[in-house]
This record gives structure tokens, sequence and C-alpha cells, in this order.
């Protein structure tokens, strides 16, 4: 993946499936999940563009795309970009080694906006502490939130360091600590929540479960769930995927 689409995979994607549905929709937090199941995947971003370029031409001809029904989701394409990924991992293993191409010199970022980021959601986790706090069993998750915080603060002396910044390492430090989020917001979720989330999940998923496997669909829960889970708490997503 070239580098400087590297932190735009969210952006790009989302911004294809609008052109390719021809109408500017919010993409839903089941199509989230479904991206963040391909980026963690390492699914580079020419297959899934690929990939959904060939699921529309499918749905077109397809009894509900003859009728002018709207592809409405993410869901319908996950064969294809699948599809799509692996021809291109046959098709790269075929070629040779690739040639290392040089880094760009301008950064993605600027210093500006990464520090505006980490302080955000610096913010954002003080909010979602003091709103957890006086909850039961909150303690523990608020604790962890101003731990998060503090963290992301010491973060910020890596912008500060001269030469080029080393975005790949403050990526690495930033879904290290978004990781042992997602497992303390699990840990912490009462059975009441996690049941009204997976009940939203099988509405979502009802009109194309049984066009995935039980790889996906398991993939695709975990993902769907870890990002409800972070709204309702009011919790930023640390990644840089999220700067935009």
């Amino acid at each position: 993946m070239e580098r400087l689409n590297y932190f735009n995979y969210f952006t790009e994607i989302e911004e294809h499936f609008w052109r390719k549905r021809g109408a500017h929709i919010l993409v839903s937090p089941l199509d989230w999940a479904i991206v963040e199941t391909w980026q963690k995947a390492g699914i580079p971003l020419e297959a899934v563009l690929r990939g959904i370029d060939r699921a529309f031409e499918s749905y077109q001809r397809s009894r509900r795309g003859l009728g002018g029904r709207p592809l409405k989701s993410l869901v319908y394409c996950v064969d294809a970009v699948l599809e799509a990924a692996a021809e291109l991992q046959q098709t790269a293993a075929g070629t040779g080694p690739e040639p290392s191409r040089p880094k760009p010199s301008a950064e993605p970022f600027s210093r500006e906006e990464l520090h505006n980021y980490l302080r955000r959601n610096a913010e954002r986790l003080h909010t979602a502490a003091e709103k957890v706090r006086s909850t039961e069993s909150g303690a523990s998750l608020a604790a962890q939130f101003e731990q998060t915080a503090a963290r992301l603060a010491e973060l910020e002396s890596m912008l500060d360091a001269p030469g080029v910044l080393d975005l790949e390492e403050l990526e690495r430090r930033l879904t290290v600590l978004e990781e042992k989020l997602a497992a303390g917001l699990t840990a912490s979720a009462d059975e009441a929540l996690l049941l009204r989330l997976r009940r939203e999940l099988d509405r979502a998923l009802a009109p194309y479960r049984r066009r995935m496997t039980a790889e996906q669909l398991a993939q695709l829960e975990r993902q769907y769930l870890q990002k409800r889970l972070f709204e309702e708490h009011g919790v930023p997503r640390l990644s840089l995927f999220y700067l935009s």
C-alpha cells in the first residue's frame, strides 16, 4: 500500500462507495466494521476498490439491481474484495521482489494536526471517565480511561523529536492502547448492553448472513461490537486511520 494512502484507507473506501452508489450517504456502523476487518487483515486498498467495483457490476445484473434497488451495504462486497485480494497476491507472487521505492519527503500529517488529534482524544477520554466514574463498577474503567489519556500526553514528545517522524511506530503504540481499551470495555460491559448490541447486529446482518462464511461473520461481529462499545461510552478511536 502506498505510504500516503496508508492512513487514508477508510476515507478512500468510503468515498469510492459513495461514488459507486451515486449518492453521499452515511456509512453505517456495520459498514465501518467491515472496513476495519479489511484493514486489520492487511487487504490492500487497490484490492478493496477493485472488489467494490466488481460487486457493483454483479449487483447491477441481479434481480434487485435490475429492479432499481440500490446496493446499500459493503456486506455485499465482502466476497468480491477477498477474491480481488487473492488475485493481487497471486500476481505479486509471480513478479518477483518489488523494487523499493523512496519514501515521500512530505509527511502525510502536520505536527500540529497530530498534536491536536492526541489532545482531542485525551480530552474525550477524560470526559468518558467522568461519565462512568459514578456508575456501579465504573471506577476501574474510569481509571483506564485516565491512564490512556496520560499515555497520549506522553506520546506527544514523539512529535517534537527532530527529523522525520516515525508514523508507523506512533501507530503501533496507539494500536496497543486502543486494543487495551477494547478489552476493558468488553470485560466491563453488562449483559443487557451486549445483548442489545448483538440484536442490533443481527438485524443489520439479516439480509446478508447467508452470503458470509462463519469466519467472516465472527470477525465482523468482533469489529462491530468493539466499535459500538467505543461509541456507547464516548471513547475515541486512537488509530491514525481515524485522523481525518
